[in-house]
């Protein structure tokens, strides 16, 4: 009984280690939680899916395109050696050369005619598959009227509005036809009075002058001018005047 405080001092000094140890475990595992970065759970890889029937389809079509551009490539080698040989001599040693090459290209074509007609059969059987051939929807419509408005506008035009036009613009030309002819007529008349106005005046004027040089005469040559005019005097003659020509 002596021992027993003692022992009760050690049993509270190891129970006091070990949960200050279990206290500095557990701050060193949350630590390293921390500082350790999360590793994005990654999916796992789906299977993959199989192609559809349409994919199949279109796949045949994109080899049988394929197939016929090799088999037009083959075709035209061919012609260019058929025409090589057409100009080479029979007995020329290249002539062989090109006879071989010949060969292999006509087993080349041979063999992809062969793939032509699988892929066709492929092809066939493929497109019987529901769902495989897709129609192709029809192109969008064009914003405002349609083309047989353009149409129908052109013959409308044709039809109906050019007569109508022909004959507005020949009322006019016939109306303008003959404001012309009645104009001369109105000018003509003014013309001539111009005219006569301007004879008249020219007499006059004519009459006027040969007074003054009457009497120039008088006044520096005294009486032998006036025995020169004391006779009779003579009349003016005038210029007959042609009246213009009246238009219809």
């Amino acid at each position: 009984m002596k021992n027993f405080p003692a022992l009760i001092r050690r049993l509270n000094q190891s129970v006091y280690i070990t949960v200050a140890a279990y206290e500095d475990r557990l701050i060193q595992n949350q630590a390293a939680k921390a500082s350790t970065p999360a590793i994005a759970a990654t999916p796992a890889p789906s299977a993959r899916a199989a192609p559809s029937a349409s994919a199949i389809y279109e796949g045949f079509r994109a080899q049988r395109r394929e197939l016929t551009n090799q088999l037009n490539d083959l075709e035209n080698i061919r012609g260019d050696l058929s025409n090589q040989l057409q100009n080479i001599a029979a007995g020329a040693p290249e002539r062989t050369a090109l006879e071989a090459r010949m060969k292999d290209v006509d087993s080349r074509i041979s063999s992809v005619d062969q793939m032509l007609a699988g892929n066709a059969a492929q092809l066939a059987q493929a497109a019987a598959i529901p769902g495989a051939v897709v129609e192709q929807p029809p192109p969008p419509r064009q914003p405002g009227p349609p083309e047989e408005a353009y149409v129908l506008g052109g013959i409308f035009l044709i039809v109906v509005l050019f007569p109508i036009s022909v004959a507005f613009a020949r009322r006019i030309w016939r109306r303008g036809a003959a404001v012309v002819t009645s104009f001369p007529r109105e000018l003509a008349e003014r013309l001539q009075r111009i005219e006569q106005g301007l004879e008249a005046t020219a007499l006059e004027v004519e009459r006027i002058g040969e007074g003054q040089r009457f009497l120039t005469r008088l006044f520096t040559e005294g009486e032998g001018a006036r025995a020169i005019g004391s006779g009779a005097a003579q009349p003016i003659e005038r210029k007959s005047i042609k009246a213009p020509e009246r238009l219809p």
